[in-house]
């Protein structure tokens, strides 16, 4: 079976055909960082009209790369939530309009959940079994989850303000570092001091926190109150990004270390684009006890393989969605507040 899928719930303007649910026929992804970059983050309006200039030809790309005609495909999966509504709305018209026209089956897909599917498909690390800690960090969502299934998943913890992603975009942006934050950051800090600023650890201690993270005090002492943890007088701005980043990635790591201590599971996956982050990878890897599973650097961000993928599954299952399926901005249970 082979299913289209179409993403466009941020910056990022994607078609892809997977054929029954891991191999991956094309996945074109045309980025929008040239027109956000001025910006140093991603300008909605801007986003929503790139994916409807874009999105035909992009799917059009994905179709003639993978040698099929729209008539071949079986079916369309589309992200609806969460995302930027705008550009959400885009991808999910074009997706119902081409449902609608063939008289194919359509599949509205939860883009987190997508994230956790990517290393299922062709080019992943191997067979993925379930259960799994399913870790997710992205721009707008950081969360730790148990998956019991592709749409089964039990949110462990989560952000009680900032994500991830968005910590590492504002700290790139205070010191204009460059756009997308993460990636500067991360090859930045290949030639900075791990050990030039002690930044805290964030302190949960009201409530059942043990699995949650937060980024908003990391934030302000890298932003606000940088020489109150400085521990040379001579640092460079690699020294900034590559403290950072360590105090950030260790943030994460403590609470997934938590939540696979507790409930005894060894394989984790990670998915979402701080999923590329060298200094994550490389510090997961020395768990020996744990099986640490990330996508492809390609299928780390945002892309439309891993929504067909994902797609398949919902479909063999009998399961379809209704063109009458609307865009949600957020998912509940992805952040809580604190205490």
């Amino acid at each position: 079976m082979k299913i289209l899928g179409i993403e466009t719930s941020c910056d990022e303007c994607s078609a892809a055909v997977v054929e029954d649910g891991d191999r991956i026929l094309s996945n074109v992804i045309a980025t929008q960082i040239p027109f956000h970059a001025p910006y140093n983050g991603v300008v909605p309006e801007i986003a929503s009209r790139k994916h409807i200039e874009w999105i035909h030809t992009v799917t059009s790309e994905a179709l003639e790369k993978a040698n099929l005609k729209i008539s071949d495909i079986d079916a369309i999966a589309v992200t609806s939530r969460p995302g930027l509504s705008g550009s959400l709305l885009v991808g999910l018209s074009f997706a119902k309009a081409i449902s609608w026209s063939l008289d194919i089956p359509f599949i509205a897909v939860d883009h987190m959940l997508a994230h956790l599917y990517a290393p299922f498909l062709d080019r992943g690390q191997g067979k993925v079994e379930y259960p799994f800690l399913g870790l997710l960090v992205s721009g707008g969502h950081t969360f730790i989850c148990r998956a019991d299934n592709f749409n089964d998943i039990t949110v462990l913890g989560t952000t009680i303000d900032d994500a991830v992603g968005e910590a590492f975009d504002k700290v790139a942006k205070h010191y204009n570092f460059g756009y997308p934050g993460g990636a500067v950051i991360d090859k930045m800090a290949q030639t900075g001091d791990s050990e030039a600023f002690r930044f805290p650890l964030p302190s949960l201690h009201k409530g059942d926190h043990r699995y949650d993270v937060s980024y908003s005090g990391l934030k302000n002492a890298v932003v606000n109150q940088l020489d109150l943890f400085k521990k040379k007088e001579n640092f460079t701005n690699e020294d900034i990004a590559s403290c950072f980043q360590k105090t950030a990635i260790e943030t994460l790591l403590r609470a997934l270390l938590n939540a696979a201590e507790d409930t005894g599971l060894s394989n984790i996956v990670a998915g979402g684009g701080v999923a590329a982050n060298s200094y994550l990878r490389n510090r997961l890897s020395k768990h020996s006890n744990l099986r640490c599973i990330f996508p492809p650097l390609d299928l780390c961000g945002d892309n439309a393989a891993m929504i067909a993928g994902l797609g398949y599954h919902y479909l063999v299952r009998g399961e379809r969605s209704s063109l009458n399926e609307t865009v949600s901005a957020r998912v509940s249970g992805f952040k809580k507040k604190y205490p």
